[in-house]
């Protein structure tokens, strides 16, 4: 079960990449003029990524990958695999929930002003 527990911590990590780094994208991307951070599909997607988290912490769900992952290691010795102490350094801090809550809701009002400031191309029509 280690590496399906991996496997979603995997996947949980390439989320919170997607979230973190996909904002940064868009503000290099205009400014570097690259049309795909532009993307109305990847800008929305984008969007419901963070605030789909900020509204679990706000009403006190914990992230079901992280419920997954944890089910999956049931009675795994303290060091876990490689890759599980590594990527749990990176996305899992000791800090009291609150803070959490707080830089999601601030994440996503970043993401939703960005929407509106850096906004994506309109739709063309066909003909």
């Amino acid at each position: 079960m280690t590496l399906v527990a991996d496997l979603v911590l995997i996947l949980h990590f390439a989320y919170v990449l997607f979230v973190v780094g996909g904002l940064l994208a868009i503000w290099a991307g205009y400014a570097l003029h690259w049309q795909w951070v532009r993307n109305r599909w990847f800008r929305v997607l984008h969007f419901a990524a963070i605030t789909i988290v900020a509204i679990e912490a706000a009403v006190g769900v914990m992230c079901p990958l992280t419920i997954l992952e944890d089910a999956l290691r049931p009675g795994e010795e303290a060091g876990g695999s490689f890759l599980q102490r590594w990527l749990h350094a990176v996305m899992f801090w000791d800090w009291p929930l609150w803070v959490f809550t707080a830089l999601y809701l601030a994440f996503t009002v970043a993401v939703a002003a960005t929407f509106l400031w850096l906004p994506p191309r309109a739709r063309r029509l066909r003909r």
